[in-house]
């Protein structure tokens, strides 16, 4: 039965150093280019911490010869791919890696070994030495889902949009909606000159101040809010031709307004 749990462990140590020799091809083309191109640090920076965790487990553990082995190795060549990015990383990317190593794989790693060894004893220390190795190994490998939410909300939103578009696209606006600032700015002029002939005809036509006052007071409504130089012309323009003298004597009469009478030019 041990020598089958020996086999069995040494089957997943070859394994873990597969896993961890596999970055050796592309740290030859990072030398062979001088160049860490959009390679990160990250992974390397905390499986170099996860390693060396595991590494101080199976030196605490007894019989845990498996596990510094190949644990061991593994923080080399962690160390050696960290090592090669710092070189060949650009200025700014080098600067933050090395305070990721200097946080994690020195500050971290430091205060986890210096508190177990003096601040815990016994079976205790082996429990939380295990129970951090553990953890820093499975956010380790669910690190890659930081990359599959954000891509998962975009899919759920984008989804949603096109939902709206085809409930909504075949539907179509009301027509005021459909109006430009000018249209509705010609329509509201044309309602004011509307509305003074017909306050101009409600009165005495043979009443020239009656008529006076009624334009004065046409005159006098509110406008447009919408305020444009070519419409207040326009304005202008069409009151002189709807002038009710005009109307009445023609635009070749002269209309006395104090003594009513109208004479020919």
């Amino acid at each position: 039965m041990a020598s089958l749990s020996f086999i069995i462990g040494l089957i997943g140590n070859i394994i873990s150093l597969l896993v961890f020799a596999s970055p050796i091809g592309t740290f030859m083309r990072v030398v062979k280019k001088k160049s860490t191109e959009n390679y990160k640090a990250i992974p390397y920076i905390t499986t170099l911490l996860s390693t060396s965790l595991w590494t101080f487990y199976g030196l605490l553990k007894p019989g845990g010869l498996l596990i510094v082995t190949v644990n061991a190795a593994g923080a080399v060549l962690q160390f050696v791919y960290v090592t090669l990015f710092l070189i060949y990383a650009p200025k700014n990317i080098k600067v933050k890696s090395m305070k990721l190593v200097g946080i994690f794989d020195v500050f971290f790693l430091g205060t986890v070994i210096g508190v177990a060894l003096g601040a815990i004893h016994g079976s205790l220390r082996l429990t939380i030495v295990g129970i951090i190795c553990a953890v820093l190994t499975i956010g380790m490998y669910a690190a890659p889902l930081s990359s599959m939410v954000p891509n998962a909300i975009g899919f759920v939103l984008g989804s949603a949009q096109l939902i709206l578009y085809t409930i909504y696209k075949n539907k179509s606006p009301s027509p005021s909606s459909t109006k430009s600032n000018e249209e509705r700015e010609e329509e509201g002029s044309t309602n004011l000159i509307k509305n003074a002939i017909e306050m101009q005809q409600g009165h005495d036509k043979d009443d020239p101040k009656s008529i006076n006052r009624s334009l004065h007071k046409g005159s006098s409504l509110p406008k447009s809010s919408i305020s444009r130089q070519y419409t207040v012309n326009k304005l202008a323009k069409t009151r002189s031709l709807c002038n009710p003298y005009e109307l009445r004597y023609g635009p070749d009469h002269d209309y006395d307004v104090e003594n009513g009478r109208s004479s020919a030019q």
